[in-house]
């Protein structure tokens, strides 16, 4: 709904209060106008650090993340349960989040393709660790997708008319699902 309201991101007024920080907007433009520590400690908007997850720039960027949410989200729920799908979300959300702030200094990204390499980083670990195929995805899917995040490193992905790609919440979100799945496999002491 948000994406449709903001026009896919194109109405900052509408999506600001879940940017990563604060965005001032003038007639000049728009610029961030507040730290971290400013947003999240001065003014206690702890939402900011995961909300932009819910921000989307296009129909088909919007289209994808859900595809995949429906895809691994269904397979970690099913077989991790509820309760460790949603800390997967949080815990990837904000790392990759995080990441992508501390690298940019932009506050003007959004989208839930840091948690999609969370997921993917968190079913790696787990599926290479397993004696069984616990999530029954193809090898070559993660294969494609670290091949797809070099991608977009290098720049072919902007080449080729994909947009601005958010490449270090894609980073932060596969560290953080490797991390949440070792922390996971320590805690529970089964694969």
């Amino acid at each position: 709904m948000l994406a449709f309201l903001s026009n896919f991101g194109s109405v900052i007024a509408i999506i600001e209060p879940i940017t990563f920080t604060k965005i001032l907007i003038s007639n000049q433009g728009f610029f961030s106008t507040s730290s971290m520590t400013q947003t999240f400690l001065n003014e206690n908007q702890w939402w900011r650090l995961i909300s932009p997850i819910f921000i989307h720039f296009s129909f088909t960027h919007l289209a994808f993340n859900c595809l995949w949410i429906y895809i691994l989200g269904e397979k970690i729920e099913r077989i991790d349960g509820t309760i460790t799908f949603i800390l997967i979300i949080a815990f990837t959300g904000i790392f990759s989040n995080f990441l992508q702030y501390f690298w940019t200094g932009s506050s003007l990204f959004g989208g839930l393709s840091g948690v999609i390499y969370g997921l993917i980083g968190y079913c790696m670990i787990l599926e290479m660790d397993s004696e069984f195929d616990r999530y029954q995805l193809p090898p070559g899917l993660y294969l494609f997708m670290i091949v797809w995040l070099l991608f977009g490193f290098i720049g072919l992905l902007e080449l080729f008319g994909f947009g601005s790609i958010a490449n270090f919440a894609h980073l932060g979100g596969l560290l953080s699902g490797v991390m949440f799945a070792m922390i996971y496999k320590n805690i529970s002491g089964r694969i």
